[in-house]
This record gives C-alpha cells, sequence and structure tokens, in this order.
C-alpha cells in the first residue's frame, strides 16, 4: 500500500512539475496595417588623412583602373572616381559610407557600365589606411 502510495505521490509531482513548462504564448495578427519600424543604423566613419590616402592610392595601384584627377589617374576598367558623389546619390548613401563600403565590398554597389572586377582583398585594410584612403577620395568631392 505504502508503495502504491508513493508511486502515486511521484507521478502526481511529475505531472505538477511539467504544467507552464512551455510558457505564455501572445497572439499574432495575421495582417499588420501600415509598417513595421525598422532598426536605425548609423555608420561612425574614422577621420582619415587625405595625403596618406592618396599614398595609398597609389600604392595599391588604384590608379591602374580607376581615373580619378587628384592621383592624375587615367584607368579606364572601374569607374571614375571624380563621379563618386553621383554614385553614391545612386546607391542613396552618404558619399563617406558609400566610398568606405565600395571599398570593403566591391560587389555591394557596381556602377551601370561596370562589371564587378575590383578585388575584395581591400577589405583587409587595417582601420586607419582604409579611413586615410576614404579621406583622400572624399575629400574634393
Amino acid at each position: 500500500m505504502r508503495r502504491a502510495a508513493v508511486v502515486v505521490l511521484a507521478a502526481t509531482a511529475l505531472a505538477v512539475s511539467g504544467c507552464g513548462y512551455e510558457g505564455t504564448t501572445k497572439p499574432l495578427p495575421e495582417t499588420v496595417i501600415g509598417s513595421v519600424p525598422q532598426e536605425q543604423t548609423t555608420t561612425t566613419l574614422a577621420k582619415g588623412d587625405p595625403a596618406a590616402g592618396k599614398k595609398l592610392f597609389a600604392s595599391n595601384g588604384c590608379g591602374g583602373c580607376h581615373t580619378y584627377a587628384p592621383a592624375n589617374s587615367n584607368g579606364q576598367t572601374g569607374p571614375d572616381l571624380d563621379k563618386l558623389a553621383g554614385y553614391a546619390k545612386n546607391a542613396g548613401k552618404p558619399l563617406g559610407e558609400f566610398v568606405q563600403e565600395s571599398i570593403v565590398n566591391p560587389g555591394s554597389y557596381v556602377e551601370d557600365g561596370y562589371q564587378n572586377v575590383m578585388p575584395t582583398s581591400y577589405g583587409n585594410l587595417p582601420q586607419k589606411q582604409l579611413a586615410d584612403l576614404v579621406a583622400f577620395l572624399t575629400a574634393k568631392q
């Protein structure tokens, strides 16, 4: 008799301990009227040195593919960097953010008439060098 009481007590304890395990659920709407607020992201660009960026532009061979008057380059493979402000506007981004993203992830926006052939290795530049290059490319815009 005692054994049966212990088994019943244990079974009751197990049943009670399982109650509420799944938590409380909230009903979800089947339709949404209006828009769902999107998380705002802000990109903070580091301050760079345009003179150091000009040296990086030359030493990394950027002028071999890009035309850019401040660098006295006239490459034809990549977009004309004298028109960066227009490209940024087409992409819907602030100039500095657009330039940085184009260096780090060149396939994120490709200007019409060009192919996605820029090496992705420039995304490995140290942050200071990246900031310097962006400062150089945006200084005259």
